[in-house]
């Protein structure tokens, strides 16, 4: 069966390439969260063999995303309640610690930019809205503030749980309402916490991440 152009075949595993396909078909929705479907259905739907499927749902299996039901199927997890307390209980936990070294630690111009670009994201959505690149964009501000935030601790086990729990919350982000107010008010609170670490004060990043979590918890139970 040919690969489809979706992503290259490079020379690392195929079950690798299985378990990145699985994810980007979930967090686009072609696979939909809670989705019940045959190994059979995923085979033609990912276009890879049987055997690095099978590794890569065993390794998501471990992870929680989704459960393997023998002789059944498998069924993908449903973001809930449960699932968006624990990704930030797990979150703040972490990154309250990581924050401190980060406020302390970071490149002056690692901080400068962060700065810029959730400005300029700030900006363009007061001037034109929502759109594709808007949601795009505070996707990947999201990731380089946090990942840079963790990334400070220097701790592989660290960095591999994070990753794990990153997935978690991207499928709880799929249930979240989105509208521009929504949206300025988080990237307001990521600029709190760039701007605490831009002056060295570290508990006032901690308190300003601590604020920024608890009130995207809110926001994704609907209480704003």
């Amino acid at each position: 069966m040919a690969v489809p152009a979706s992503g290259p075949v490079h020379a690392g595993r195929l079950s690798d390439l299985a378990y990145e396909r699985i994810l980007a078909h979930l967090f686009d929705r072609r696979l939909p969260a809670g989705a019940f479907v045959s190994q059979s259905e995923l085979v033609d739907l990912l276009g890879v063999p049987v055997a690095p499927l099978r590794d890569a749902l065993r390794v998501l299996e471990a992870e929680g995303v989704l459960k393997i039901l023998p002789r059944s199927g498998i069924q993908f997890v449903k973001p809930g309640l449960e699932l968006t307390k624990s990704t930030y209980q797990f979150r703040t936990i972490i990154e309250r610690a990581a924050v401190r070294v980060f406020a302390e630690t970071a490149d002056e111009a690692v901080l400068d930019a962060l700065a810029t670009s959730h400005a300029a994201l700030m900006r363009h959505i007061e001037d034109h809205g929502l759109n594709a690149y808007t949601n795009e964009t505070m996707e990947v501000l999201e990731s380089e503030l946090h990942d840079a935030i963790i990334g400070a601790l220097q701790n592989p086990l660290i960095d591999g749980s994070y990753k794990r729990m990153h997935h978690y919350l991207r499928l709880v982000r799929l249930e979240r309402k989105i509208t521009p107010p929504l949206v300025l008010r988080s990237l307001r609170e990521h600029m709190e916490i760039i701007q605490a670490c831009r002056v060295r004060d570290a508990n006032a990043a901690e308190a300003a991440l601590q604020a920024h979590f608890t009130a995207a918890l809110q926001r994704h139970m609907g209480l704003f």
